[in-house]
């Protein structure tokens, strides 16, 4: 299938081939022992994918679809959450908290920086009356290219034992580790059309047992993104609602591929394409946002050139050479 167009945008991104075809396949029905089969593979695929024992659940949402559910079925009104906010998306998290009247203090770095675990392990040591109930973080950050240090942020959390992990993975899953169970993260949320590389239309949200227990107290009213109505539909392997069944055919052909590469040769690739693309702009000499490479994404490099139109570059960019650059 021939596209005119090289998607280099954060999302969503390349669709390979393969998957293209799958999601052309005729719809089944929803509640046929087909679909029961395919939820299945998808689900235990999910998990490998998120390396965890952790329920995995399958909404037809964006990614921002999915971090609503991860703020009303784990929280309640009033509650003080810690917020990461070094970028766009972090800002994204903490808009959505005050939205739904929770106590949001900011943890904040300059854009392009990443967050300061210590920075978490302070507000946590000093809340001695345990009213945090959730720390939330952007793993990494689409608007700057930086990837925050997720490992030790969580880590951050054992001086505190109440509170929940609650992250933002819609750019690192499928393109760098995220060890949901070995790093103890509770709400891992993630969407289709970035490093799972797929269309646009699917959420996912890892849930943990500690954020199951929030479950049953979190006071926000929910219906399509009540997630425990989600868990007791995946427990037979089907969902809630209608889904939007040619993306799980897409989701099973992407996680398949994922599956036959391997994990470690999956993040290694994306590594290597991530120091090619900042050498080659090194080589350019354009400027990187985030200048050193152990802090910068491998899903995203952004560039701040001086004197240059942006506009003006992104569509020469796409006129002559057919990319798409965000």
């Amino acid at each position: 299938m021939d596209n005119p167009l090289m998607l280099m945008i954060p999302g969503p991104t390349p669709v390979p081939e393969q998957v293209l075809l799958a999601s052309a396949q005729p719809p089944i029905s929803h509640r046929s022992l087909e679909f029961q089969t395919l939820m299945a593979q998808v689900t235990a695929d999910l998990k490998w994918l998120h390396q965890t024992q952790n329920d995995v659940l399958i909404l037809a949402s964006s990614g921002t679809g999915a971090m609503e559910a991860g703020i009303l079925n784990f929280l309640s009104p009033g509650d003080r959450v810690l917020v990461g906010c070094n970028g766009k998306f972090g800002e994204r998290w903490a808009n959505l908290c005050d939205k739904f009247g929770l106590i949001t203090e900011r943890i904040t770095a300059p854009w392009g920086c990443p967050l300061d675990p210590q920075a978490f392990r302070r507000h946590l040591e000093a809340d001695q009356a345990k009213q945090i109930k959730a720390m939330i973080v952007t793993h990494s950050e689409t608007s700057t290219g930086v990837l925050n240090d997720l490992a030790a942020i969580a880590q951050a959390v054992t001086v505190h034992a109440q509170a929940l992990v609650i992250v933002d993975a819609v750019t690192s899953l499928g393109v760098c580790p995220v060890p949901v169970d070995t790093w103890g993260l509770d709400v891992v949320v993630s969407a289709s059309q970035k490093g799972y590389r797929m269309p646009p239309g699917l959420g996912f949200v890892a849930v943990s047992p500690k954020a199951w227990q929030a479950y049953t107290t979190a006071q926000f009213p929910r219906f399509y993104f009540d997630l425990g109505e989600y868990q007791k539909a995946a427990a037979t392997h089907t969902t809630p609602f209608t889904p939007p069944i040619n993306l799980f055919f897409a989701l099973q052909a992407s996680l398949g591929m994922m599956r036959s590469q391997g994990l470690a040769a999956l993040f290694s690739h994306q590594q290597r394409l991530m120091q090619a693309t900042r050498a080659a702009m090194r080589a350019l000499d354009l400027p990187l946002f985030v200048p050193t490479d152990t802090l910068a994404s491998p899903a995203v490099t952004a560039i701040a050139p001086e004197h240059v139109d942006p506009e003006q570059l992104r569509s020469q960019l796409q006129k002559q050479y057919g990319v798409v650059i965000a």
